[in-house]
């Protein structure tokens, strides 16, 4: 099979750039709030801290990618690459999440010796996605056709 590449598309691309502004403007809001009451300068910073963790999270989701190849799945994210064996891969899932108001998917391999890893470029906010299910089953087929080489 040849390499294949699994990234967000263009729409949940700019989803995530909304969500990531709506995220901006909470924590301004805290923050102003704060200065407003007259707060520690401390607190400012611990929200500032936080807003970046989160916007950092959020920009590593939006640009994460994954590269399928014959032998291996490659990871590639704002800030760091991994490349792990199919042989040590044991089993792909689907795993829901919820907060309070929403409710999301990613696909995760686990791993023979190891935790479970988020798969970049593959994330959902809909519960019926014909596009993740179709990136699912290609990161199975990808796995199922190695264990057959090997």
């Amino acid at each position: 099979m040849p390499d294949t590449w699994i990234a967000l598309d263009t729409a949940a691309r700019r989803k995530n750039w909304w969500w990531t502004g709506y995220l901006t403007a909470i924590f301004g809001g805290l923050a102003i709030a704060l200065t407003a009451v007259g707060e520690q300068f401390s607190w400012i910073i611990s929200v500032a801290i936080c807003w970046l963790l989160s916007v950092t999270y959020m920009i590593n989701r939006g640009y994460g990618r994954t590269l399928l190849t014959s032998d291996r799945i490659v990871f590639r994210t704002f800030f760091s690459r991994r490349s792990i064996p199919w042989a040590e891969v044991t089993h792909i899932e689907k795993r829901r999440h919820q907060g309070r108001s929403a409710e999301w998917w990613d696909l995760r391999i686990v791993r023979k010796h190891g935790r479970s890893l988020a798969i970049p470029g593959a994330f959902t906010s809909r519960r019926y996605d014909s596009t993740f299910e179709g990136k699912l089953t290609l990161i199975r087929e990808y796995w199922a056709r190695s264990a057959r080489t090997e």
